[in-house]
Parts: C-alpha cells; sequence; structure tokens
C-alpha cells in the first residue's frame, strides 16, 4: 500500500483540523494517508523546504490568505504555491480558499496552474474525497463554484491586461481613486485614462466607477 502525504496549509487552525480530520479517513483503494498541517506562511515554507530533501509531499492544499484580513502581512498562499512550484515541481498544488472572484482565481490559474481549486463554501467530506482521488490519479480537479468563475472568465471577447484587471479589482472591493496609485503603480493621470478606456469597453461612459463594476462583474472580471 502507497502512503499518500498531503500538507494543509491554513491560518484557521479548527478549519485545517477539520480538513485532517476528513482526509485522513478518506478511503482509496491501495493508499493510506497521513496530513501534516501548518498555519502560517513560514511554517509551511519551512515543510516544503524540509521535504525537497527528504519525502516530497503529494499533494499541498493552500489557503489563499494566510491572515487575518485585517493584517498586513507581506505573503499568501499564492506566494507559498508559486515556491513549492520551483522547490518541489513534482507535488500536486491544490488551493481551497473562501475566494470565489474570477480575478482572484484566474490569478492563481496563471501564477501557479494549480492541480486543484476549491471554494470553501463548496467543501464537503464528499467534495474532499473527490479532490484527493481526481488531483492524484488525473487532475485538475476544480469545486463548482470555481469551474463557474473559470468558465466564465473563457466566454469574455474583452482583451485587458494585468493592470486594468487590477484596476477593476480594487475599484471592486472599495479601494479610493486617491489611492490606486499604491497598487498599480501607474500616474494618477495613467489610471484615469484606463477608466476612460475601460468604461468605453463596456459601454458605461457615461456612467459611474459603480456602473463600470457591475458590468465587469457581468463579464466574470472580477
Amino acid at each position: 500500500m502507497k502512503t499518500l502525504r498531503i500538507l494543509a496549509i491554513d491560518d484557521h487552525e479548527m478549519t485545517m483540523l477539520g480538513y485532517k480530520f476528513i482526509l485522513e479517513r478518506i478511503v482509496f483503494d491501495g493508499y493510506s494517508i497521513i496530513v501534516d498541517t501548518a498555519n502560517t506562511y513560514d511554517m509551511g515554507r519551512k515543510l516544503i523546504e524540509e521535504s525537497v530533501n527528504s519525502f516530497k509531499y503529494d499533494i499541498l492544499f493552500l489557503d489563499v490568505q494566510l491572515f487575518p484580513p485585517n493584517e498586513d502581512q507581506p505573503h499568501t498562499g499564492e506566494d507559498l504555491g508559486v515556491l513549492a512550484r520551483r522547490l518541489v515541481p513534482e507535488t500536486k498544488i491544490a488551493f481551497m480558499s473562501s475566494f470565489s472572484d474570477n480575478y482572484r482565481i484566474n490569478s492563481i490559474l496563471k501564477s501557479v496552474d494549480p492541480d486543484g481549486y476549491l471554494v470553501k463554501t463548496d467543501i464537503d467530506p464528499k467534495t474532499l474525497e473527490d479532490a484527493v482521488k481526481t488531483i492524484t490519479l488525473n487532475p485538475p480537479y476544480y469545486s463548482s463554484k470555481a469551474l463557474s468563475a473559470i468558465r466564465k472568465k473563457m466566454t469574455n471577447d474583452i482583451s485587458l491586461d494585468e493592470k486594468d484587471k487590477k484596476i477593476l479589482y480594487h475599484l471592486s472591493i472599495g479601494t479610493k481613486n486617491k489611492d490606486l496609485e499604491n497598487h498599480i503603480r501607474l500616474s494618477p493621470s495613467s489610471i484615469e485614462n484606463r477608466k476612460r478606456h475601460l468604461k468605453s469597453l463596456f459601454g458605461t461612459e457615461n456612467e459611474n466607477d459603480l456602473a463600470l463594476i457591475l458590468a465587469a462583474k457581468n463579464r466574470g472580471f472580477i
């Protein structure tokens, strides 16, 4: 019987222990499952780095936000996924996150190319079992909300670059216009020019930013 080693990283300890309880009780023919856990970026990075010269984890389950939303910390689960892709490319990576917006999911698909993405509100014991088996034998695995976001993005005929997407994203989460330059690295005049162009693309030329956000959401960009 093969041992399937899983590392689950989530800053909510009770959530993480719940995953461990469910995962280690999955009935998977030919496999026994062992789950290690970590609740910070640094602890997760240490375990991944230690695995390079010993056993390799078969699957990493990563939360995207590895800190309380009101705290400013430098690293995310996406950063950890990028690091793991470089250090242990043979290890399969899946995200289990509360983020279900198109921008965040598609950003992770591009930066990490994960073997799975599960939106937390989709997760139950059966979903976790299906995810483990699919990711092990025939990846990728996407939960229903993640798959919906991916499909919605694929149907768009509007092409936006990363700075356009960041403008839309930050407007959607309430970032003030005067603060956009702190996140996007463009001058205020360049940001305004891009906003005018975006409003033209989405047919909201004579409307406010809220109309632009709603139009972008309807097209699956945020």
